[in-house]
């Protein structure tokens, strides 16, 4: 009998595996998902110590809160409404606003290298042959406390942003700008984890309060992104509110 001949073990290479791709991503050729949390987002500061963390929002919730707002009977057609992102990050809420018909969207964040990326990521969707935006988009480098508000009605977008600290001096503002104007501020605030801040400020008025679902897709891509988190779920939906800046109560009356 023959000798045998070494068999050759053949190992199989594993590359390393890069981070997941929003499908929101993939279709545009943007760059608006992974989680960063609060600490990698410090710029020095004073309201460091209130970030909470970047993570986009899902596509489908955010369309989900506007057909809810839509329901609530605003005071203007949605084409009057200025769309204002507090809190961008990396863009994704201002793109999927520009696909509704609204005047502008705006986002404001204070971070300059996610004000960088959403800069660029306006100029790949305007761009895609696959996005159809139908509002004009903006992105201010700026402090939500310091940041112009906009003249026309607003509809503003919060996913948790800051803690109430900031929260609090930020509805401030909105009372001053928006004060002989009641009814031409509403918000939309997701992971809503201070909506008693609004619920106790006799100047807002709750319209909606409950969980919000995503798409299928956004959920496996959102199980997908958060996989190696320790301190971050996915349950598929997000606790939501819809507020409406209605002027300070007359108790006098009542």
């Amino acid at each position: 009998m023959p000798p045998r001949k070494p068999r050759i073990r053949v190992v199989p290479k594993h590359e390393p595996k890069g981070p997941p791709v929003h499908p929101f991503d993939r279709l545009y050729g943007t760059d608006t998902g992974g989680l960063l949390p609060g600490p990698t987002l410090m710029i020095g500061h004073a309201n460091d110590a209130h970030i909470t963390a970047y993570y986009a929002i899902a596509c489908s919730i955010l369309d989900g809160m506007v057909s809810l707002w839509l329901q609530s009977q605003p005071l203007y057609e949605i084409d009057r409404y200025t769309f204002l992102d507090v809190g961008a990050g990396k863009g994704r809420a201002l793109l999927t606003a520009s696909l509704h018909p609204f005047r502008e969207a705006v986002g404001i964040e204070m971070n300059p290298k996610l004000a960088a990326i959403a800069r660029n990521n306006i100029r790949i969707f305007e761009n895609s042959p696959d996005a159809s935006p139908l509002a004009p988009m903006t992105l201010l480098e700026a402090d939500a406390l310091e940041a112009p508000l906009p003249s026309t009605p607003t509809l503003a977008f919060m996913f948790h942003p800051f803690e109430a600290p900031v929260l609090r001096r930020f509805l401030a503002r909105v009372e001053k700008h928006y004060a002989d104007r009641p009814g031409a501020f509403d918000l939309l605030y997701v992971n809503a984890e201070h909506a008693s801040v609004l619920d106790r400020n006799p100047s807002f008025t709750r319209l909606f309060n409950g969980m919000v679902p995503m798409s299928s897709e956004d959920h496996l891509a959102d199980l997908a992104e958060i996989a190696e988190q320790r301190d971050y779920g996915s349950t598929g939906d997000e606790f939501c509110t819809i507020f409406r800046f209605t002027g300070p109560r007359d108790y006098s009356t009542s």
